[in-house]
Order: C-alpha cells, then structure tokens, then sequence
C-alpha cells in the first residue's frame, strides 16, 4: 500500500506544473507599481549573488481570477521589478475585459525573455509586482496565481 504521506516528504522542486505564487484580493481601484507582491515559492528563493548559485523558476503562465465587480475595464502588467520597467517584464499589458462578473478568469501568457528560455533566478529577485495600467475603479478585486517549476532552491 502507498504511503499516504508521500507528497508530504517532497519539496516544491519535486514536482512539475505548480502554484509558485499567489495574491489574494488583489485592488485594482488605482493605477501604480507593484500594487500586489507576489512572493516566489512563499519567498523561498536563494540569493547566492549570481544565477548559477541562485534559487530559481520557470514561470509557465498566470492566472487572474474571483473578479469582486466588474474589473473589465483594467488593465494590467506583471513585473520582476517593483518600478515598472518594461525590461523587468513577465506578462505584456493585459486587458481585463473577460473579467466581468464572478465565475470568469483570465489565463496570461508569459512574454518577454521569461517566456522564452530564462528563469527567474533568486538573484533577480524573490517576488513578481502586479502593475495597474488602468483602474476597474471602486472597490474591485482579483487573485492572481503564478504557475510554474521550481528548478532548484
């Protein structure tokens, strides 16, 4: 018979397609940077000063869920950076307009390097920042999840 704890004895990196961040009741009320902090494998990341003796992972996509209102008409960015500099960029400026009543989500695509062949490495950075481009206005939210592999820690 199997070990009913089996999964319990495994780390992150020991399994494939994961959630490897996440934000919950992310505000999209108001335009800025790194309105939400999404932390990599809970901050689990290791910052050996260079990419090689880093932690890192491979982000695979982004899901934006439980609209709270109607978010359909933000407008928003995911970074590795907490400025907004597009050469930080893991997701292109996405539009919200599915997001329209509860029960809908919206699958991102990873762009940019990341969507090529580039981890993110711990010594980049540990966290992923939600940028709003443009406001859903009121008091709306989303939950963001972050999907992916943790190659090492």
């Amino acid at each position: 018979m199997a070990n009913p704890d089996a999964v319990g004895n495994l780390y992150l990196s020991s399994f494939g397609n994961v959630r490897i961040a996440f934000a919950e009741a992310v505000s999209l009320s108001a335009t800025g940077n790194a309105v939400a902090n999404l932390a990599l494998a809970i901050g689990g990341l290791t910052n050996g000063g260079a990419v090689a003796n880093s932690g890192s992972v491979i982000v695979r996509k982004i899901v934006i869920t439980s609209p709270v209102g109607s978010v359909s008409s933000g407008n928003v960015a995911i970074y590795t950076s907490n400025n907004g500099n597009d050469a930080n960029l893991i997701t292109a400026n996405t539009a919200l307009t599915v997001l329209s009543a509860a029960g809908r989500y919206l699958d991102v695509p990873i762009t940019g390097a990341y969507g090529a062949n580039t981890v993110i490495s711990g010594s980049t950075t540990s966290a992923l920042f939600v940028k709003v481009n443009t406001a859903s206005g009121n008091a709306n939210t989303v939950n963001i999840s972050v999907y992916g592999e943790v190659v090492n820690f």
